[in-house]
């Protein structure tokens, strides 16, 4: 007798079990289908600084506070390096680690005129390491969905570029994307199969 009160009990609680697991489930299609998203893009590309340009600013305007910064880039930098992420040049190509590394030697040919009689034009190599300090930017590539239903926005990173800051011996500033790591290593095979998603 005592074990059919147990099987019974074991049926009942198994039973509440299966329609618990059933109301959960009825409960997240139901949120599910509720979602009215609609992709507004599929690829968007937008620079975005970590470093404030105007020490005026609130410290959280175009800006990432200064540990956070250095740790995010070094690990962006580093990943890099050590072939932990696969770095790919500005037409979606894989490069190696030694590229990459060759990349934060920023090199510029120029002609400086020498400071003695007679002053002649001479060629000269410039370069410049290009460190985590350098990096004020990083440069998103993403995919947007929005819910019509409440205007929330959802951004999937797909492309990560860090941007370096070079200042120029006559003191010109220019921004050079580095390498592009894309975290979803399938997305490179969806945009080389869709046109809409092609360079």
């Amino acid at each position: 007798m005592e074990i059919a009160i147990f099987s019974f009990w074991n049926i009942l609680r198994m039973k509440k079990s299966f329609f618990s697991l059933i109301l959960v489930f009825g409960i997240l299609l139901t949120s599910c289908q509720n979602r009215q998203e609609k992709v507004i893009t599929k690829k968007i590309q937008y620079d975005v600084p970590i470093k404030s340009p105007n020490s005026d600013y609130d410290w959280w305007i175009e800006n990432i506070s200064g540990p956070q910064r250095e740790n995010l880039v070094q690990m962006i930098l580093k990943g890099a390096l050590d072939g932990k992420y696969q770095a790919y040049d500005y037409f979606y190509k894989p490069i190696t680690k030694e590229k990459v590394s060759q990349i934060l030697f920023d090199t510029i040919h120029r002609e400086i005129t020498d400071k003695t009689p007679p002053y002649e034009l001479k060629d000269t190599i410039i370069i410049n390491q290009i460190t985590w300090k350098n990096i004020e930017k990083l440069r998103f590539m993403e995919e947007w969905d929005i819910d019509q239903k409440d205007l929330s926005f959802r951004k999937k990173v797909v492309g990560i570029s860090p941007v370096a800051r070079i200042t120029d011996a006559s003191g010109n500033v220019r921004w050079q994307p580095l390498f592009w790591i894309f975290p979803d290593k399938n997305y490179l095979k969806k945009m080389n199969q869709n046109s809409d998603l092609a360079p």
